[in-house]
């Protein structure tokens, strides 16, 4: 049996300043007390609906264009263009202070609106006090023993849900915890995720407790195939979500999840075009074949069967030797769209989480920078070895052409 003990989420914290005291937005409404009660709608929330395109990564692929056109290369800047223009990714929110970016996050949603089409926006919720317990790559702001649990539910969680509560206009799809779980599967022999599952458990109960809105849809943090998908992990990575759940229903009784997200900031194909000699072993070779291996023992527990698989980055065969090999996995592309369609029932939709640019560290190639800073080499690798889905957007006086 084969257990991963080491993966790394190397999501660094967002840069620029965030405004203190967000304007509060006209005619919000004020969150009930002191739990909300959910929507009883079980559908898809994704299907008919707009896609929030994050402006601020948007913004960073200037440089990326600027290269491709520095280079000749139009087809690619325009390819950069579309991801740019077109293309939704999910807004991360990793400390405190970064709550308040939420409200410009609906702003612009609001923005985006054409018609009378909703709009979804994808956030992710992390900031677990001693986070990333089994790496400590992306350790946050908070410490289990400096009343971390604590400001993680009053000064985050709550701060998180009275923002999302503030636009019932807009959908929003909350990705909880990046890999916080699977420190509870396979890392108990690591002291420091010994310590903090318990905290992590409670954390992210919690937070489904707080954010029960009719137009929030939860998904718990999966991992990925390579590391939970293994026969041997199926049933004890679902006891861990069900446990979570039920601990969320002791705080708010009508609690609940949509489903599940998988491969966020990994790079595991969804449908794995050659299967690796890696994955031999394992029932969960690609993140489709994943989802349906956790779908049986997640309707065993009464629990939804709902995925949405993160397609942002994905390596190449023979990219990897080993499952292992996380870090700045070269080659890799970009993935195929959010919103393609898929051949598996039980996924909600494919996304794009972990949009590629920042680095995941100083590893994997030759001058990678320190994790979390832009990477554009690294995005120009994805662009030019894109999935066909990645389709050019050309502007006024642009030759369609690659030099």
């Amino acid at each position: 049996m084969v257990q991963l003990n080491q993966f790394i989420l190397a999501t660094a914290a967002l840069a620029g300043a965030v405004s203190a005291a967000p304007p509060k937005p006209s005619g919000a409404p004020k969150p009930p007390a002191p739990f909300p009660v959910p929507s009883n709608k079980t559908t898809n929330p994704w299907p008919g609906k707009d896609r929030y395109v994050v402006r601020s990564y948007g913004k960073k692929l200037d440089q990326t264009i600027a290269a491709f056109k520095a280079k000749n290369d139009t087809l690619s800047a325009a390819k950069t263009r579309t991801v740019q223009q077109k293309v939704s990714t999910f807004h991360w929110v990793t400390t405190r202070a970064l709550v308040s970016s939420i409200y410009n996050v609906i702003k612009e949603a609001r923005s985006q609106r054409k018609g009378g089409k909703r709009v979804i926006v994808g956030l992710v919720l992390y900031n677990l006090p001693d986070r990333d317990c089994s790496a400590g790559e992306s350790a946050g702001e908070l410490a289990i023993d400096k009343n971390g649990l604590e400001l993680y539910k009053t000064e985050f969680v709550d701060a998180y849900a009275k923002a999302v509560s503030s636009a019932p206009d807009l959908d929003f799809a909350i990705v909880l915890e990046p890999d916080s779980l699977g420190n509870a599967i396979t890392n108990q022999g690591v002291p420091l995720c010994q310590t903090a599952t318990p905290i992590y458990e409670q954390g992210i109960a919690y937070a489904i407790a707080k954010l029960q809105y009719p137009n929030v849809h939860l998904y718990i943090d999966a991992a990925h195939g390579g590391w939970l998908g293994w026969a041997d992990n199926l049933k004890p990575t679902v006891q861990i979500f069900a446990k979570v759940v039920e601990l969320a229903k002791k705080i708010n009784p009508l609690a609940k999840i949509r489903g599940y997200s998988t491969n966020v900031s990994n790079y595991n194909p969804f449908n794995a075009v050659v299967r690796e000699n890696y994955t031999e072993y394992s029932p969960s070779w690609d993140e489709s074949h994943y989802a349906s291996s956790l779908a049986p023992f997640l309707e065993a527990e009464g629990l939804p069967s709902n995925f949405i698989i993160d397609q942002g980055r994905v390596a190449l065969p023979g990219a990897r030797a080993e499952w292992g090999e996380w870090c700045n996995v070269d080659p890799a592309q970009f993935g195929i769209l959010p919103g393609t369609k898929t051949n598996n029932t039980h996924v909600d939709s494919i996304v794009w989480i972990k949009p590629g640019g920042e680095s995941d560290g100083a590893c994997g190639l030759p001058g990678a920078p320190n994790a979390g800073a832009w990477f554009d080499e690294y995005v120009q690798m994805l662009v030019k070895n894109a999935d066909a889905s990645l389709t050019p957007t050309y502007i006024k006086g642009e030759n369609p052409k690659s030099l």
